[in-house]
């Protein structure tokens, strides 16, 4: 890998790894193993590897790989004559992400379903124009999330099928 392609890769595991461990609420080192792995794709990464580009104690590292396997998060493959562990991520977990964020999206629906027809229902009682709720951002919003979720199926779909063809 030539050193432009490095250092954009350190700087995308930065990256991801800031916005992984506010999401996930993982630990530093944690968020950026699991950045590394996400960025090194289907060829894995090794123990070594990790220690090595992260800069990190190997204890460090063995404790994080193992609590990201325990959260399933990644797996692991080997190869034949060799005893490394190459990881990689779990398409499962990709699937399980989406899973839930079209569950939290649903309910985000839900509520400003109910907002909506509530203000709808005032509106009908106040009689100044001035005072009536606006509807267009819950309109709006509504559009969005069914479009999201529309969009984040369809990658579901996806990803669900090349996990069936290996």
């Amino acid at each position: 890998m030539s050193d432009e392609l490095c250092n954009q890769k350190h700087a995308l595991v930065e990256k991801l790894g800031v916005l992984i461990e506010s999401k996930d609420q993982l630990a530093p080192v944690e968020a950026r193993i699991l950045s590394y792995i996400i960025l090194t794709g289907k060829v894995g990464t090794t123990f070594e590897d990790l220690v090595t580009k992260l800069c990190a104690s190997k204890s460090t590292v063995s404790t994080h790989l193992n609590h990201l396997q325990d959260l399933k998060k990644i797996e692991y493959f080997t190869k034949r004559g060799d005893r490394k562990k190459y990881f990689v991520m779990n398409q499962e977990a990709i699937l399980q992400s989406i899973d839930d964020m079209i569950n939290t999206w649903s309910s985000q629906k839900e509520l400003h379903i109910e907002i909506k027809e509530y203000k709808e229902n005032e509106n009908l009682r106040i009689s100044d124009e001035s005072e009536k709720f606006d509807l267009e951002f819950h309109d709006n919003y509504i559009q969005f999330l069914n479009e999201a979720t529309k969009s984040i199926l369809e990658l579901q779909t996806k990803i669900t099928n090349n996990i069936n063809k290996n």
